[in-house]
């Protein structure tokens, strides 16, 4: 009998605008891991899937799985 218990891994991904239209996403935790769209719905749909296959091949190569270490601080600067 095989485990088929799935795990919920959180991360956080940054959208980019294009100036060419369209829209680039990375997860940083997950190096090396981007995706596009021409759509910002498009666009999650297909780094979620892109961060889906990183994340199973991770475990097929018994890999470790990152962990996120993100700190965000706005910023106000003045000129």
């Amino acid at each position: 009998m095989s485990d088929n218990t799935k795990q919920i891994y959180n991360y956080t991904v940054i959208l980019e605008k294009e100036s060419d239209g369209g829209y680039h996403a990375f997860c940083p935790a997950l190096q090396g891991c981007h995706s596009q769209g021409d759509t910002f719905e498009e666009t999650i749909v297909n780094i979620t899937e892109a961060m889906e296959l990183y994340l199973e091949s991770l475990i097929a190569d018994h890999q470790p799985i990152p962990k996120e270490d993100l700190i965000f601080k706005p910023l106000n600067i003045l000129i």
